[in-house]
């Protein structure tokens, strides 16, 4: 763990720990099998951010309590069942570096994880009568369900316009960091208005994530994923968007060929990286992505001042400046 996400999660350092324990034990499964592959994602565990994101949104808004070890625990077992069926979906053998479910258990068990997965969440709410927090994060599965179908209906055609990518990153990406923020403020019984405010915040620092997320494929190779890679998969992205949309009619369309015929050429990548970087693309999205940043960190600001409060700040800081 960086010494920067160590500064960020002192205040909630033994929350965490505590969290940590809990959702292990919560993963345990009497089928070996199951329990075999539970051990396997609970390992695999990245920088924990969501958690994070719930526990200090709960210091931030009222009390950390046992709801809002639920809150967390429900959201990551949510989210951990879509990333299961995302590399179902996407045939992608690896997840963070290591085996995905489905390279080392195959399509059908990976399927049926997601699926018992997904059932722990809803159980885990149900039992405790945490029906709040049940629909905030049943919101966010939603909306991530069809932001990634409305990418795979707009990528066919490469006809994404800036407010469809913005509604697709915000279903996509910004509505899971919101359902972290919101959870957390209502696991501690704060109003709606306190709630909805929360909602707001970490929808402004999801789009900003993942915008900066798009410039790395613009990058350089020091950072955490290939550059080009977003290219090659044929996803629009905010800097080749605007790019595109600065283009003559004839060089558009050869940008587009490109993408749609010859991704596969390393070459050929450099090129749409070059014709983005030479049409001020990157200034633009990183302008945008400051934007966004500014106006999670204006939300922020109306809230007391407390480590809570700090900790939040640079994490939202965090997401902006990561090299990977």
């Amino acid at each position: 763990m960086s010494s920067i996400i160590q500064e960020i999660r002192s205040p909630i350092d033994h929350e965490m720990g505590i969290f940590e324990d809990k959702f292990r034990d919560f993963m345990k499964s009497n089928v070996l099998l199951l329990d075999k592959i539970m051990s396997f994602i609970v390992k695999r565990k990245g920088k924990q951010v969501r958690p994070m994101f719930v526990f200090l949104s709960a210091g931030l808004t009222g009390q950390i309590s046992e709801a809002t070890h639920r809150g967390a625990a429900l959201i990551e077992l949510l989210h951990t069942a879509t990333l299961v069926h995302d590399d179902v979906v996407d045939d992608s053998n690896y997840r963070r570096g290591f085996f995905s479910i489905n390279a080392l258990w195959k399509n059908k068990i990976a399927v049926l994880v997601g699926d018992y997965l997904l059932s722990r969440g809803l159980l885990l709410s149900v039992e405790h009568k945490d029906f709040r927090l049940l629909e905030i994060v049943s919101n966010a599965v939603r909306e991530m369900s069809e932001g990634e179908l409305l990418q795979i209906e707009k990528a066919r055609n490469l006809d994404i316009t800036e407010s469809v990518y913005y509604e697709i990153i915000r279903q996509k990406t910004a509505s899971l960091i919101s359902s972290c923020c919101g959870v957390g403020a209502s696991s501690t019984g704060a109003d709606q208005e306190t709630i909805q405010k929360m909602l707001d915040f970490g929808e402004k620092v999801g789009i900003a994530f993942q915008i900066k997320d798009d410039l790395f494929d613009y990058g350089s190779a020091e950072i955490g994923k290939p550059v080009g890679i977003d290219i090659k998969e044929k996803k629009m992205t905010l800097p080749l968007i605007y790019a595109l949309q600065k283009a003559s009619w004839l060089e558009k369309k050869r940008i587009i060929y490109i993408i749609k015929n010859q991704s596969e050429k390393p070459r050929k990548v450099h090129e749409v990286i070059d014709f983005v970087k030479a049409s001020g693309g990157i200034e633009y999205a990183t302008e945008v992505m400051q934007d966004y940043h500014r106006k999670a960190q204006d939300i922020l600001s109306t809230f007391p001042d407390s480590e809570f409060k700090q900790s939040l700040k640079r994490l939202v800081e965090y997401t902006i400046e990561r090299k990977k």
